[in-house]
């Protein structure tokens, strides 16, 4: 497992599958804070995502692949509304 310490702005994430999830805004504690441009469409649009640090499987370049699928993720997002 890749330390959260390795994660830096502007990464991009991906889920287990390759599919991407977001780009990296920066580290929140021990949370990755996704870009709310990175956020998608609908009831995402706006929002800042958090995901918890113990999803990060990998580390390669500037890529943090995640060790769940997309569809996983929307379950435990964390999120924020717009306006922090």
């Amino acid at each position: 497992m890749s330390s959260i310490d390795q994660v830096r702005e502007h990464m991009q994430v991906i889920d287990a599958e390759g599919a991407p999830v977001g780009t990296v805004d920066r580290i929140d504690g021990d949370r990755i804070k996704l870009t709310r441009a990175s956020s998608g469409m609908g009831s995402h649009e706006g929002h800042h995502h958090f995901i918890p640090k113990g999803l990060v499987a990998d580390i390669e370049g500037d890529t943090v692949r995640l060790s769940a699928r997309a569809d996983a993720l929307k379950a435990i997002f964390e999120t924020e509304e717009g306006g922090e």
